[in-house]
């Protein structure tokens, strides 16, 4: 991560700040005074119960050699020689660890509030709201909502960003309720992130997070309010994390709407606006969702009664079809009848500009080329359903004569649609993990001048390789595939050698449904299992191995240590999750109406799944302001604009929807057609062409024992429309 990390983007007024170095007692053994653990385990305070716990370093007393033991030892005291009290106190669990607890003055707190602009109350807010014409509903509708018993609704203020010197015009009843524990931690961290450590000649080194990557700290973080499933016996706790738990994690509450207020008071604004987005994401599936599933259930209802199916599937029309074969010499004749399943199927900057330039140049160059690279894999997954379709379109019946059940449910083309979609979901995740390495690489080689241009360089990133890596292979198979195959006796060949494949008579939206089906569900398992089954099994391990005897009261600051910490990126891979989804839901709903279901369901249980990590699992997020979703909000969008030309160009190029309606109202009746009234009799009839097999060349068709027994009885059989 870039050491310097700016919150915000707004210029700060000149603001004379305290000098953060002092002198503190020189102790051979630790870099500030020690204390004596006082036996409570919830408290959030000095032993003196005043001075409020604001953040907690953890750090290793190891056993080193004396000259790095010292180096480092003097890092320490350097970094931590600020105008802040602190103290530490060795580990209960483990001894060898020493927790360094952080408080911040009253008057720091009022400096550090004037410097980042924090917004706080005046008065409160004594104007009348409207009343709802749904009022009458509340009765209903209360038991939807948190219970107002247990999570208060907050008090509305007027605010104003604070300044120090009008602190006479602020709402300050108690000044240590003033400034919120969310606030303070992040007071806090804005210090630590900026405070120097160490000055060689004109580098000064500095930032908690470079501490933290060179090992000599192991930790940083602010404190849970309590456990998560007790509450806290401590009368100055408000046992917010115990509330959030209850109310809004736990799955007795998957019904309930979210307690924003108290989500962005705990944990801040920035994920405060994640859930929100989040759960209004998840209601505006539900209308899509609703349609969706309309359209699949028409689709199974209606399928047995569908004129062009009955068609395919009926033994004196369909059986008495033949078609040309699929693939050079090893692929034999077969009849229509064959896709009777398939065709039941519903459509549904620190430096120079010059210098900057190049290192641009240079991440832009890298991104093209693991663009290509994917592209290359899809290629490659081409290859492999070309070659395989072949193999199988020779052993698949043979090796499934004795299993008659599944014998017509198996065909060629769908044995190959679905090993080729699990092949191509492995080299996706594969590629995933690869490039998530590189993009931060690349971004961290950029040096973005902020940390919201250091978040919004490697969302772009990230995007654009996921948006390739995703959505490639689904592309190639709604726009590319079986458009380009050319005609008996003349076929189209990939690379000099592979006969171009075909989509299967019933079209090829099904193979795109199960290209999509596989990796949707593939992913949201796998996410599933980073997201929550390895963290919880992380956290059990390590209190497995850490256990102590159960006589022994372990303080707030270690059970939180015991916790996982949150990752550099934060919300990042979370965002990046749901985009991804929004694309599969929106750009290839023609083709999957079911897709905003999946979507739906999904989305419920994430949004349960996500608090549960965060509350549970996981140390205490860092506060961190926001104003919006930020980059993500151009790509979702970008995203929407191109799902519109996307489901269009399925519905026109891909689906067969234009074919049977133009058949339908003007080549069934009169002058083109037979019948008296609009029909999709005959359609199936008319989409195909007579071909004389005496054309083939010895190139495509190789005469074997069972195209001789077909060739006895019939010259010419039919092929697929061009």
């Amino acid at each position: 991560m870039y050491d310097i990390m700016e919150e915000e983007e707004f210029e700060f007024e000149a603001v004379e700040l305290p000098d953060i170095t002092v002198e503190l007692p020189d102790i051979a053994c630790c870099f500030c005074p020690q204390a004596e653990f006082n036996g409570k385990s919830d408290s959030l305070f000095f032993n003196d119960g005043v001075r409020r716990i604001d953040f907690v370093l953890v750090y290793e007393d190891e056993d080193m050699k004396e000259i790095d033991k010292n180096r480092t030892f003097q890092k320490r005291k350097e970094y931590v020689n600020l105008n802040v009290i602190s103290y530490s106190l060795r580990g209960v669990v483990d001894e060898k660890l020493l927790f360094v607890k952080v408080h911040m003055p009253w008057d720091m707190l009022c400096t550090y509030a004037e410097v980042l602009h924090i917004k706080m109350p005046i008065q409160p807010n004594d104007l009348c709201t409207t009343s709802s014409p749904f009022n009458f509903l509340s009765c209903i509708t209360k038991h939807f909502y948190p219970s107002e018993d247990l999570i208060a609704k907050e008090t509305e203020y007027f605010t104003a960003p604070f300044e120090k010197d009008r602190l006479e015009y602020f709402y300050v009843k108690d000044r240590d309720l003033f400034f919120t524990p969310s606030m303070r931690s992040r007071m806090a961290y804005y210090i630590l992130s900026r405070a120097p450590y160490e000055v060689r000649g004109n580098i000064k080194k500095f930032g908690v997070t470079k501490l933290l990557d060179g090992g000599v700290y192991k930790a940083a973080y602010p404190l849970h309010d309590c456990r998560f499933n007790v509450r806290s016996k401590e009368d100055e706790c408000p046992n917010e994390r115990y509330l959030l738990y209850n109310e809004w994690a736990h799955p007795k509450s998957f019904y309930k709407m979210q307690p924003l207020d108290l989500i962005r008071k705990y944990y801040g604004e920035k994920i405060g606006i994640y859930f929100a987005w989040l759960g209004f994401y998840t209601a505006m599936l539900a209308l899509a969702a609703i349609v969706g599933l309309g359209c699949f259930i028409y689709g199974y209802t209606t399928q047995e009664t569908s004129t062009w199916s009955k068609e395919v599937c009926d033994p004196l029309i369909g059986g008495n079809i033949v078609m040309c074969p699929q693939c050079d010499k090893e692929c034999t004749y077969w009849r229509l009848n064959s896709t009777c399943e398939s065709s039941k199927a519903k459509e549904k900057v620190p430096y120079t500009a010059c210098g900057r330039c190049i290192r641009v140049s240079l991440g832009i160059g890298t991104v093209l080329f693991w663009i290509v690279l994917i592209l290359a894999s899809v290629v490659a997954i081409i290859v492999y359903r070309l070659a395989v379709f072949f193999s199988f379109s020779t052993r698949l019946q043979s090796d499934l004569k004795e299993l008659e059940p599944f014998k017509e449910y198996v065909t060629a083309q769908m044995a190959t649609s679905v090993t080729a979609s699990v092949i191509s979901f492995v080299v996706i995740m594969v590629l995933n993990i690869l490039y998530e390495r590189v993009a931060i690489w690349i971004t961290d080689f950029e040096l973005p001048r902020t940390k919201t241009d250091y978040e919004n360089s490697l969302t772009l990133k990230m995007f654009l390789f996921q948006f390739v890596n995703y959505y490639s292979s689904c592309f190639y198979i709604a726009f590319a595939k079986g458009k380009v195959v050319g005609y008996p006796g003349q076929p189209v060949y990939l690379l000099g050698k592979y006969r171009n494949e075909e989509c299967d008579p019933g079209g090829c939206l099904i193979e795109l449904t199960t290209q999509l089906t596989v990796i949707m569900g593939g992913k949201a398992i796998w996410n599933n299992i980073q997201e929550v089954l390895l963290p919880w099994m992380k956290n059990l391990i390590f209190r497995y191995c850490t256990r102590v005897g159960s006589e022994k009261v372990i303080p707030r600051w270690e059970q939180d240590y015991q916790l996982q910490p949150i990752g550099k990126l934060g919300l990042f891979y979370e965002y990046l999750e749901m985009v991804i989804q929004f694309g599969f839901v929106t750009l290839f709903v023609a083709s999957f109406p079911l897709a905003p279901v999946l979507a739906l369901v999904n989305n419920l249980f994430e949004i349960r799944v996500d608090a549960w990590k965060i509350i549970t699992q996981f140390r205490r997020m860092v506060p961190e302001k926001a104003q919006d979703i930020g980059a993500w909000q151009p790509i979702l969008q970008g995203v929407a604009i191109l799902a519109v030309a996307s489901n269009a160009m399925i519905i026109a190029f891909t689906s067969d929807m234009i074919p049977r309606l133009v058949y339908y109202w003007s080549f069934s009746v009169y002058p083109y057609g037979d019948h008296s009234s609009h029909t999709m009799q005959g359609y199936i009839n008319n989409t195909l062409s007579v071909f004389d097999i005496q054309d083939f060349s010895n190139k495509n068709i190789e005469i074997s024992d069972t195209h001789q027994d077909t060739t006895d009885n019939m010259n010419t059989v039919s092929t697929t429309g061009m």
